[in-house]
């Protein structure tokens, strides 16, 4: 009966452990995966669509005639005499109702136009910038996480290092051979490695917590892909270089100029006389006929060269003003480009150094030590021979992170172009 029991249990338990088997584990996490889920999930970002939304409503209604103005009430009504607040005691009392529309010129109501719609690119502007923003910085967190765990997988390779010289100490002290100091010194450079192994993993540690801020606890917990090929430039040198207004951190400034000359073309249209026109009826005393208005007005800019013109030409040295800055800031944007791919040239130029020689010198080099003093040599010269080799290591890792960095930094820049 136990048997039965059991292998009826075994049966009902057999499918769940093949689900169990066949369920996707967290699918690894590419770097541009970790940038787009950033962008889509930023309350910046958000925001953003929410402004652009709101500036096209702005544009929706700009360039449209003011609502009209109801109008009524009451004229020529005595206060004095013997008809005082009498309707029917003057033939000139009227109760009236009318209707006025104000009908600004046609350069006014179009330069409100291109006031909005300067307004709807530069909250669209404003919205690619912040996804840029969102991206930049979880691509970056990516990059410092994947930096502390090849630090982290780098430092570990070590660990069977330092238990071999602890080994080769404690088994030259047994046949009387070497010291305790030896024995001593192999685990306090145990003990230093495995410091900064702890460094190291607090590090990632906090990469992965700033990971979660931009995309959440459960994709930030997925392993990560393989890298891009940070030694290869993300776009070509020449169009980085060569088109700053496309690039992300000027894209609001085509906006901004369009909202400045607009502002002149405002100014400007105010020299145009605006218009209004009106109807009114009104009706007087019992016995007299009703009477109807209707009434024109124009706007007369008498003084325009103390208001009009002044105003004209204020924003006219803004719109120039505006037009400085914005050749200020490309020239401010390629020296920024031109800085970052130096930095990247440097830093690539150094991973490559060290790659093909400096890591396997290191390693040689403190290899060769242990042996030697497993023959019978001196413990000083692997003990400086692991630091040196632990630096290299760990300088390898800041030289990945900084060419990693300096590439995000050039990857997002053109829109339409990120890896």
């Amino acid at each position: 009966m136990p048997m039965r029991i059991l292998g009826r249990a075994v049966r009902r338990a057999l499918p769940l452990l093949a689900a169990c088997a066949l369920a996707p584990a967290h699918a690894a996490l590419t770097l541009e995966q970790a940038a787009a889920q950033a962008a889509r999930r930023a309350p910046l970002v958000a925001a953003g669509r929410d402004r652009e939304a709101a500036a096209a409503a702005d544009l929706d209604r700009a360039g449209r005639l003011p609502d009209p103005t109801l109008q009524f009430g009451i004229q020529n009504l005595p206060v004095q005499g013997a008809g005082a607040y009498t309707f029917s005691a003057d033939p000139t009392t009227m109760r009236y109702v009318g209707i006025n529309q104000a009908i600004p010129s046609t350069a006014a109501l179009t330069a409100q136009r291109d006031a909005a719609l300067a307004g709807r690119r530069l909250a669209h502007a404003d919205l690619r910038q912040a996804a840029y923003a969102a991206r930049r910085a979880a691509a970056t967190a990516w990059v410092e996480l994947w930096a502390a765990q090849r630090a982290q997988a780098l430092l570990a390779e070590l660990s069977t290092q330092a238990r071999l010289a602890i080994d080769a100490s404690r088994a030259r002290l047994a046949g009387a051979r070497g010291s305790a100091s030896d024995v001593l010194a192999a685990r306090a450079q145990a003990a230093a490695l495995d410091n900064r192994r702890d460094a190291v993993a607090a590090e990632a540690a906090r990469a992965r917590a700033e990971l979660e801020r931009w995309l959440g606890p459960a994709p930030a917990d997925a392993p990560l892909a393989a890298a891009p090929d940070f030694a290869q430039l993300p776009a070509p040198q020449a169009r980085l270089l060569g088109a700053p207004d496309a690039q992300v951190p000027l894209l609001d400034w085509r906006a901004r100029i369009d909202a400045a000359h607009a502002a002149l073309q405002r100014a400007r249209a105010a020299l145009s006389p605006d218009w209004s026109v009106g109807v009114s009826y009104a009706v007087r005393a019992p016995g007299l006929p009703s009477m109807a208005a209707v009434q024109v007005g124009v706007r007369l800019p008498l003084f325009a060269r103390h208001r009009e013109d002044a105003d004209v030409d204020a924003r006219n040295a803004e719109l120039q003003a505006l037009r400085q800055q914005r050749d200020d800031a490309r020239r401010a944007q390629l020296a920024a480009v031109a800085r970052t791919l130096a930095t990247w040239r440097g830093w690539n130029a150094q991973v490559a150094r060290d790659e093909t020689t400096l890591l396997a010198l290191a390693h040689d080099r403190a290899r060769t030590a242990l042996a030697a003093y497993g023959g019978g040599a001196a413990l000083q010269p692997w003990l400086d021979a692991d630091s040196a080799e632990i630096e290299v290591r760990l300088g390898y890792v800041d030289a990945l992170a900084a060419r990693a960095r300096a590439w995000v930094d050039l990857a997002y820049l053109i829109p339409g172009e990120q890896p």
